[in-house]
């Protein structure tokens, strides 16, 4: 992507568009190293000795579920599946807070990007970004996809992200639960995040959002899933929690990347929904890791990390700011990534579980009814160091592998992958990450070369 790089003023149709009416410098589609160059010059992070850009996310190093609207009106009343998962807001609120934030940014130096999600054009949502932080600017650039130059000139905007840290919302008067949040207004097509500098808040916005149009509206089926391609085309999926192995058992030396965390699913084949990569680093080795490890280079961010004593090296272990900690990164930087990230019907899908009880079988083929079950379930177990709190094995649940980030009533997406699997007579897979031979404290961890081993069998 080449930027347009432009110092705008107030009158400028891309700020009036976005209903700011004046502002301090605003900066349009700058490249990644302007933007280490502005967030540097910023006082917002620092640089490793791999040249990553090294920040912090402040008070909130993960994402406040809690603190996670959707607005309720006539468009999502009747469609959303609300709970404590899509809580409701109410929308003269949104159009309050919406207004106090553009009068926040009237002095704020800006960083705007055009970018979409989708690497399936017929599927793509065009986004347009407001950022009060250069890193988070960059964060953006890496994690979503980048349009051409050709296609900058004329980029007409389908959803639109204002993220503004500084800005703390007052409960009283806003109708939020504390002084940070993030609301998905659906019918505006508009994400307010203010009062947090988490920036994975963005990303799961924008894939809340898909998993409302997509399904809802496409008939195309979201999935919480990592995928890659052999040789001969043969495309897999992997559904999986945090700790089963997702990132890791995708990232296969041997065949091409398509992503590690989102993805659609079209009658034509699976598509990422990024352009980039979210990976946690806490513990990270070259040994385990060497694609993540190697990607952490210039252009690449760092969340919430530390130094070993007197030097630049990340500290991997180090978890003093938090267990989170995590690096983003543009799928380029992954030298085995397939551009564009397409690929073809999916030969198997696998489902990854870690088991701490030791009763699932390392590898187990499942039938249609078994993967409807595994898929609705979202089984998966927490070992003692994982939280606080967690002291010994706790089964978890989490609807399609993505509950979380789910809009609509978990049966809709999975009335769409029973159709897919039935349809195109995809092979479903259990493999087990976790313990075998007995019970966490009895058995021992599955290796991952065993399970490298039995993926690639399959």
């Amino acid at each position: 992507m080449i930027a347009q790089n432009l110092e705008l003023n107030s009158s400028d149709k891309s700020l009036s568009a976005l209903g700011i009416k004046k502002a301090g410098k605003v900066f349009l589609n700058l490249t990644p190293a302007e933007l280490v160059e502005h967030a540097l010059a910023n006082n917002e992070g620092v640089l490793t000795d791999t040249g990553a850009l090294m920040s912090d996310t402040g008070e909130f190093t993960g994402r406040s579920p809690k603190d996670r609207f959707i607005v309720k009106d006539s468009k999502t009343a009747d469609s959303v599946w609300w709970g404590d998962i899509n809580i409701p807001f109410e929308e003269e609120k949104f159009e309050q807070l919406h207004q106090k934030m553009l009068a926040y940014l009237e002095d704020k130096q800006l960083y705007i990007r055009q970018a979409y999600a989708g690497a399936d054009p017929n599927y793509r949502l065009n986004l347009t970004v407001v950022n009060t932080l250069a890193w988070q600017n960059l964060f953006c650039y890496n994690m979503f996809l980048r349009p051409s130059a050709e296609e900058l000139v004329d980029f007409p905007s389908d959803f639109t992200i204002i993220c503004a840290p500084g800005f703390q919302a007052d409960p009283e008067v806003d109708g939020t639960r504390q002084k940070n949040f993030a609301i998905l207004n659906l019918s505006k097509r508009m994400i307010l995040i203010g009062g947090t500098a988490y920036a994975g808040e963005m990303k799961k916005g924008i894939f809340s959002v898909l998993n409302y149009v997509l399904p809802y509206e496409r008939n195309t089926l979201s999935m919480h899933c990592s995928a890659n391609v052999g040789k001969e085309g043969d495309a897999a999926i992997f559904f999986g929690l945090s700790g089963t192995g997702k990132t890791t058992l995708s990232a296969d030396p041997n065949r091409g990347l398509i992503g590690d965390d989102e993805h659609g699913w079209t009658d034509e084949g699976i598509f990422n929904f990024e352009g980039g990569c979210y990976a946690k680093v806490i513990d990270l080795t070259r040994e385990k890791e060497p694609e993540i490890w190697d990607a952490i280079k210039f252009g690449a961010i760092v969340e919430n990390t530390r130094f070993l004593p007197g030097t630049r090296t990340v500290d991997y272990t180090n978890n003093s700011v938090t267990e989170n900690t995590r690096t983003a990164y543009p799928i380029h930087h992954i030298s085995n990534a397939v551009e564009p990230s397409r690929a073809g019907i999916p030969k198997n899908i696998f489902f990854l579980t870690a088991d701490a009880f030791g009763v699932i079988p390392p590898i187990s083929r499942l039938n249609k009814s078994q993967a409807m079950y595994h898929f609705i379930s979202g089984y998966t177990a927490k070992v003692a160091g994982t939280e606080v709190g967690i002291t010994e094995p706790k089964t978890t649940f989490s609807a399609c592998f993505g509950a979380a980030f789910l809009p609509l009533h978990p049966t809709a997406y999975a009335t769409l992958f029973g159709e897919k699997m039935e349809k195109h007579d995809v092979k479903v897979w259990l493999i087990n990450t976790g313990w075998t031979g007995g019970p966490y404290g009895i058995g021992s961890r599955m290796k991952l070369k065993y399970t490298r081993a039995m993926i690639t069998a399959a």
